[in-house]
């Protein structure tokens, strides 16, 4: 599969930009359709006066509620498959080539033999007998 050029990965991130937004923009007329009917429905239920402090003290909880609501964003009604979403992300990898994977494997093989032997060494040669010298036991 050949690769996109920077155009077609522009306008396919624009794309994508505007199917956001256009989302957003539903999901901000949904909210305030929903706040609308809770307002409405709010106003509709007829309030008993037993109390005034009982009253006082749901106004602002009502409110709250209110606040909570409107902050609170909507799922999303379409959920795309999960492994769509990895079939499509496979499809944006970029793969090495059969060169670089065994280059990069001489390297790696390379280095683990150059610190094991500098570990070895270093253990062996240098810090034990330091140690042995230090407490003594080698005498």
């Amino acid at each position: 599969m050949a690769k996109k050029s920077k155009t077609q990965r522009a306008k396919a991130s624009a794309a994508r930009a505007a199917k956001k937004e256009q989302e957003a923009v539903e999901s901000a007329q949904v909210e305030a359709k929903d706040v609308a009917e809770a307002n409405a429905e709010a106003e509709k239920k007829p309030k008993l006066k037993l109390f005034k402090k009982a009253e006082k003290a749901e106004a602002p909880a009502e409110k709250k509620q209110v606040k909570k609501e409107e902050k609170k964003p909507e799922k999303k009604a379409k959920k795309p498959g999960f492994l769509s979403e990895v079939r499509a992300e496979m499809k944006r990898v970029t793969w090495p080539t059969k060169s670089d994977v065994l280059r990069w494997s001489g390297v790696v093989i390379v280095a683990l033999l150059f610190f094991g032997i500098y570990v070895s060494v270093l253990d062996n040669f240098i810090v034990t007998p330091v140690l042995i010298g230090i407490s003594g036991l080698g005498v």
